[in-house]
């Protein structure tokens, strides 16, 4: 298996621990033996637990000899819960050590140099792209800005339609597309709504498993606005942790959030163009059904353009089809 090969092996170690692992990075470690052969995998743990790279090395054992570890992120340089991964890898005796991305960390980061002091092979950026737009990008937006990634999700109509004139909306996207925005719900820190949206929808806000279930990880259920809702909100039960913060300002939302690092904007077209406005979204996932429904109610209000040379541009970063659905991931261009 060459080092690409690896590499993606690792990218679905790390997709599969996202969510787990805050504060740490959701990383992915793959460990080659002199053959070129799997001879362990790994994720990062729960925290306090090991890290990615300690987890294959302990699955190889003595086939690490001589190996190569790949791994998506650079592997850290210092003691924190657990020992550097530096060490681990050194004493390990792979002789090469491939990684996707630089730790952004100052406090973690120098590993490649340790490495390399310490006699072994070292390279870095095999399929950087795919790992900083995948379960890494929202860690290493928050380790580069200091606040968490914001992701605006919607679903509409190709006419940019969130609801029908008369207001109905269940079901604008099909089943499978449903199935994906569950999965994301049950790998982000928190989902944010307006109080506009608890009073239309009462909705619980929560992940579901494919049988209509719970998940067994909850985000934080987070309503913004400055009028009371009800007791009896939905958005209230004991499925999940409820933040309620009273202010229309999405800097202060985000500042009350400083210490997550995946959130989900799921509010409706007023809360989304506050966001857009404050620019705050650092990404657009948009579920797209090919239904036209004309009418009011659009997925946004106004967002602080008054003429095209204004307009806010944004690029595709990937395009999936999910049943007759597309989902489009936008990324500020």
């Amino acid at each position: 298996m060459n080092a690409a090969d690896a590499m993606r092996s690792a990218i679905a170690q790390a997709d599969g621990v996202k969510g787990t692992t805050y504060p740490n990075p959701p990383v992915g470690a793959v460990i080659l033996d002199r053959a070129g052969a799997i001879a362990g995998v790994g994720a990062t743990q729960p925290p306090g637990g090991p890290h990615a790279e300690v987890v294959a090395l302990r699955r190889a054992g003595e086939r690490a000899v001589g190996g190569v570890a790949v791994v998506t992120l650079e592997p850290c340089n210092h003691h924190g819960r657990t020992p550097p991964c530096v060490d681990a890898l050194v004493k390990s005796g792979v002789s090469r050590v491939v990684y996707s991305v630089s730790d952004p960390n100052p406090v973690a980061a120098g590993g490649a140099k340790r490495l390399a002091d310490a006699g072994l092979s070292v390279e870095v950026g095999v399929l950087a792209e795919d790992v900083a737009g995948g379960a890494l990008r929202q860690w290493l937006h928050r380790q580069r800005t200091g606040r968490p990634h914001v992701t605006w999700k919607f679903a509409s109509s190709i006419d940019g339609r969130s609801a029908a004139a008369d207001g109905s909306s269940q079901w604008i996207t099909s089943e499978a597309a449903r199935a994906d925005v569950h999965r994301l719900r049950a790998v982000a820190d928190a989902i944010v709504v307006g109080t506009g949206t608890v009073f239309g929808d009462d909705p619980t806000l929560t992940a579901r498993l494919p049988d209509g279930s719970l998940a067994e990880r909850q985000p934080l259920r987070v309503v913004v606005g400055e009028r009371e809702i009800s007791p009896d909100a939905r958005v209230l039960n004991d499925d999940s942790r409820t933040m309620v913060i009273r202010t229309r300002d999405p800097h202060e939302v985000v500042r009350a959030l400083s210490d997550r690092t995946d959130v989900l904007l799921e509010g409706g077209p007023t809360v989304a163009g506050a966001f857009l406005r404050a620019g705050v979204v650092d990404r657009i996932l948009a579920y797209v059904a090919p239904i036209l429904l004309g009418g009011p109610i659009t997925v946004v209000d106004d967002v602080g353009v008054a003429s095209i040379v204004q307009a806010q541009r944004w690029r595709y970063d990937g395009v999936l089809r999910f049943g007759p659905d597309l989902r489009m991931s936008l990324v500020p261009g």
